[in-house]
């Protein structure tokens, strides 16, 4: 069969299954592989773990975006709330600014975004200008 991978693998304990067009190759580690046939029982919990993971990650981006607002409007009150001038401003504003962009994206914020804002809000220190060593 062409686009067919005659690849090794180790052995199902189950169902012994090997190299074959209607059998599954599933990736058990690298370079580490496992043939079953579709009847195979460490093929199905397999496929059931899978699927319940997948319920899961659903599950839980559901009720998150549903409590994500509520959350980041709450972390804005008591940010807007705190006395200026605390040594803390800084961790506020950036924690503030982080949750803002998440609450902006669909994803993930992406690393140069965190840059950015850390960057804005922890600045390198510069050189004193007024202090010389030798």
């Amino acid at each position: 069969m062409e686009g067919f991978a005659e690849a090794e693998g180790d052995v199902c304990p189950d169902c012994k299954a090997g190299p074959s067009p209607e059998n599954a190759c599933v990736g058990v580690g690298m370079p580490i592989q496992m043939w079953h046939t579709p009847d195979c029982p460490q093929w199905t919990v397999m496929q059931i773990g899978w699927e319940a993971g997948s319920r899961r990650i659903k599950e839980q981006d559901a009720w998150a975006k549903d409590v994500f607002p509520a959350a980041c409007e709450r972390l804005k009150q008591a940010a807007a709330a705190m006395p200026p001038g605390m040594p803390a401003q800084p961790f506020v504003d950036a924690l503030t600014e982080l949750v803002q962009a998440q609450a902006d994206t669909t994803g993930f914020v992406v690393l140069h975004r965190w840059a950015e804002i850390l960057e804005r809000r922890f600045p390198p220190e510069l050189p004193d200008p007024d202090h010389v060593t030798e």
